[in-house]
């Protein structure tokens, strides 16, 4: 009954954020030339159920069970070191977002990672919908991952939701085609990943796909050296090289077949590239 709340929970705050920034977008767009369409829109969305079916593949394997169990069980290491309930949430939620920044670093440095994670930077544009774009392998590696690591932490269930709401926020709000303004950008981005901050890694340019891996808090970039600031130029060009296309990109067999090109083309397209 706890997993179908929180699912309807998170939903429900998808459908609402979701709403405010394709508001936004339509609103004031940062930038045009994007790659926008209704297809690319309809093809990037498409990816959300069938990604929420890859993972029901995994059962009682997701984050709030795993919450559960290792709550019930007495496993991790946070209830074992800080007994205020409060900063236990709040420190859990901190890690568990330093283990977001982690994988995506390493989906970016391990050559069979990469092939899928590539399916979300080969989009050649940059929207609120870039954000669901995503393909079922590596959606199926990252629950596991973070399975993992709240089991090893012993996050609680309540910060388990909560982060899973600000993961979800925060992606779709740091890949809205919308600009702060200057001042709010300076404020905003002393400590959360902005927009601006994070379209530059959706840069052609490798240097530039190469940093910014943040996706809620900004500070993880500062800390291990991994942020840019501003761009090479703009505007910025946004996609891989190894893939041009909007059609070849955008339609939905092509991105789910993706990770399953050419070994040659994959390396030509990254980690390293």
């Amino acid at each position: 009954m706890l997993v179908e709340q929180a699912m309807l929970f998170r939903l429900s705050a998808f459908v609402l954020i979701l709403f405010l920034m394709l508001s936004w977008e339509s609103w004031r767009p940062a930038q045009s030339g994007y790659g926008r369409g209704q297809a690319r829109w309809r093809n990037n969305l498409a990816l959300a159920p069938i990604n929420i079916g890859a993972a029901a593949l995994l059962g009682p394997l997701t984050a709030v069970n795993a919450a559960s169990w290792a709550q019930a069980e007495n496993w991790g290491l946070l209830p074992r070191l800080i007994d205020n309930p409060y900063v236990l949430i709040g420190l859990a939620i901190v890690l568990l977002d330093l283990a977001i920044y982690a994988q995506h670093r390493l989906a970016h440095r391990l050559p069979w990672f990469w092939r899928s994670h590539r399916v979300h930077h080969a989009d050649p544009g940059f929207d609120v919908t870039t954000a669901v774009r995503f393909h079922p392998l590596e959606i199926l590696v990252s629950i596991l991952i973070k399975t993992v690591v709240i089991v090893l932490l012993g996050a609680p269930v309540v910060a388990v939701i909560l982060f899973e709401i600000l993961l979800n926020g925060m992606a779709m709000f740091n890949h809205a085609n919308v600009n702060l303004s200057a001042r709010a950008e300076k404020t905003v981005r002393s400590l959360w990943v902005t927009p601006a901050m994070h379209r530059i890694h959706h840069s052609l340019r490798a240097r530039e796909h190469h940093s910014n891996f943040g996706f809620s808090l900004s500070v993880w970039d500062r800390l291990f050296k991994t942020y840019t600031a501003s761009a090479h130029a703009t505007p910025i060009q946004i996609g891989l090289r190894a893939y041009p296309s909007l059609a070849q990109t955008s339609r939905l067999w092509s991105m789910l077949g993706l990770p399953f090109q050419s070994k040659s083309r994959a390396q030509r397209s990254g980690p390293s590239s």
